[in-house]
């Protein structure tokens, strides 16, 4: 497998790699559905669409493989000052590869996406895990580093990463804050 194609790899395009985490290779099938719909990397989605969990899959053939999964949104409170940077949506860990999130430990729950100004990139990073270990529930959402969660559980570089655009059910026209 070859390094993510920096000039047309969607996280890249996105500034997820950079902002988010840093280059890595994609090694891990990840599948996003809502409300039975499969996302695509950098989906224009609305908060009615969100509202629910989503179902994510982590394709594979061996369930003793486990892996953590962290949404989050860098764009809080808006694109062009996210003080909150990242905002921390979900947290899930001990998900066995060939299952659902459903099947792993929920440490923060689903937080719908909510954006009042802006669009927002809302991030769902996965991590292999080395061991099944006790992952501890940050005490706010706001100002999560998914780089120090990473570094802390040591879980190494993603494994895959997919993201969504999202704004206001009602929000018009804009693009997001690019620097």
């Amino acid at each position: 497998m070859s390094m993510i194609n920096m000039s047309r790899d969607p996280l890249v395009v996105g500034h997820i790699v950079g902002d988010i985490v840093d280059p890595f290779m994609t090694t891990a099938s990840l599948r996003i559905f809502f409300n039975n719909k499969e996302m695509t990397n950098g989906s224009e989605l609305k908060p009615s669409q969100v509202f629910k969990v989503p179902r994510v899959y982590i394709g594979g053939r061996d369930m003793r493989n486990l892996y953590t999964l962290v949404m989050v949104d860098p764009d809080a409170p808006s694109p062009s000052n996210p003080t909150e940077r990242e905002n921390l949506h979900w947290l899930v860990t001990d998900i066995p590869e060939t299952t659902d999130a459903s099947f792993g430990n929920e440490i923060v729950s689903y937080e719908s996406p909510r954006p009042t100004a802006g669009i927002h990139r809302f991030v769902f990073i996965l991590f292999r895990q080395s061991v099944r270990q006790a992952t501890y529930a940050p005490g706010w959402r706001a100002n999560f580093c998914t780089r120090d969660f990473a570094a802390i559980y040591s879980l190494g570089p993603p494994v895959a990463g997919m993201y969504f655009n999202c704004q206001r059910e009602n929000g018009c026209g804009g693009r997001r804050y690019i620097r």
